[in-house]
């Protein structure tokens, strides 16, 4: 009987009496796919099935029935990385759930078209596991962690400094138990002039087979030099943030960028944007732009102080790239898949067939927009890149204006729909 309903079924499918399945959860249309993993820049359609890429391709035809969203005028993109964030606060009660600043992953990433960001040290080696419990493992975006060599991450510079919790194989032991989540160590704010910060964090780095990235802290001009740090200390695929802060010598007092920059590049060491409340100074960017040497990734350096001040948002953070002639392809380029090869995670910041559906839809505006440095000084720009549409795994996680959601029909009933 069962066989015998199949069969009338499917003879009604063909026959156009019953309307086609859509293969598709959804279909991205008309929009200008930017993809730097898979070299596509242009005119494409996004179909995606199971919270996966299903097909891109110059026309992907559908039934009328298929859910579709029009992109027109738009960029589609993968889901941008933030590789440089802070989403992580201690109560210091363990078994408590309301953590600070648990809203900010996805309260703040998805409205920039962030789908992954890492948070760089919050954490320490000691209190990883609690940020995990109470905000990793409860956040829609995905949350990626450099954990801290200081035992008890940033939890204020008397810890930041405690040495004897710096510990190389304590550190190794929570990044190879929880290497779904951990992608790297951190060193950050070391106040003293030894290299003890640096050494435990590269120690910790060797053992467990990840990269390090360095905020080198407190400047030690004649002990602990820049270029000793790059061309010595830092091993190829170790991350140097904070690029245009100009704190610790990285721009010479010429005004030119310190040439052990290109140096530690050919050597393999990557350098990352970290925006943040205090690292990014116009004077210093402007030597970049000009001598043409750009940071391999882009990043917030989110917190409260910097979401509130000149570094706004990851959007915020692109726009100024673009303002000063950097390619919009190349600013996804570095947002996308050079954040993913930096983590070690190449699996991210693609939309090739078969990666998870993480997908953002973005907006250049035209107009008169000013950007503020860490000085709250102000340069005008043309331009302005904002976000529509985020997608996570394939599910709207930010849609500004609906492009996603169903049209409002008089006499629709509040109902069980949020999810």
């Amino acid at each position: 009987m069962l066989t015998l309903m199949r069969i009338v079924l499917f003879a009604l499918l063909m026959a156009g009496v019953l309307p086609a399945a859509c293969e598709f959860e959804m279909v991205i249309r008309g929009g200008h796919v930017i993809d730097p993993a898979n070299r596509r820049d242009g005119r494409l359609d996004v179909a995606i099935a199971n919270g996966k890429i299903a097909r891109v391709a110059a026309k992907i035809d559908v039934p009328a029935e298929c859910k579709t969203v029009d992109a027109t005028g738009l960029y589609v993109t993968p889901g941008l990385i933030d590789i440089h964030g802070h989403v992580y606060a201690n109560t210091g009660i363990p078994v408590e759930l309301a953590g600070e600043t648990s809203f900010v992953p996805d309260a703040i990433a998805p409205r920039s078209g962030v789908t992954t960001i890492v948070d760089a040290g919050t954490s320490g080696w000691k209190n990883f596991e609690d940020f995990r419990k109470r905000i990793i493992d409860r956040s829609r975006t995905r949350v990626l962690a450099f954990v801290n060599i200081a035992g008890l991450g940033m939890s204020g510079s008397r810890n930041e400094q405690n040495t004897a919790d710096m510990d190389s194989e304590g550190l190794a032991a929570i990044a190879k138990k929880h290497k779904d989540i951990v992608v790297g160590v951190k060193t950050a704010h070391y106040g003293a002039p030894d290299w003890i910060a640096v050494d435990r964090a590269v120690g910790a780095g060797k053992l467990a087979g990840i990269p390090v990235m360095v905020d080198f802290g407190t400047h030690h001009r004649e002990a602990r030099p820049i270029e000793k740090l790059l061309m010595e200390k830092m091993r190829p695929g170790d991350i140097y943030t904070h690029l245009y802060s100009g704190l610790r010598y990285e721009q010479l007092p010429t005004g030119k960028m310190n040439p052990v920059l290109w140096e530690a590049r050919k050597r393999g060491v990557l350098f990352d944007l970290g925006h943040g409340n205090g690292s990014f100074f116009w004077t210093v960017a402007k030597a970049g732009f000009a001598e043409k040497f750009l940071p391999d990734t882009l990043s917030t350096d989110l917190h409260l102080r910097s979401w509130m001040d000149g570094m706004k948002d990851f959007n915020n953070v692109m726009s100024k790239f673009l303002i000063h002639g950097v390619p919009l392809k190349d600013v996804i380029r570095m947002s996308t898949v050079e954040a993913a090869k930096a983590i070690q995670r190449k699996e991210l910041g693609t939309l090739s067939v078969g990666a998870e559906a993480d997908v953002a839809v973005l907006k250049v505006e035209k107009g008169k927009f000013g950007y503020l440095d860490n000085r709250k000084q102000k340069v005008m720009g043309d331009q302005r890149l904002t976000t529509e549409l985020t997608l996570r795994a394939g599910k709207p996680i930010f849609d500004l204006n609906g492009l996603a959601s169903d049209e409002w029909k008089p006499g629709t009933l509040p109902g069980a729909r949020m999810q």
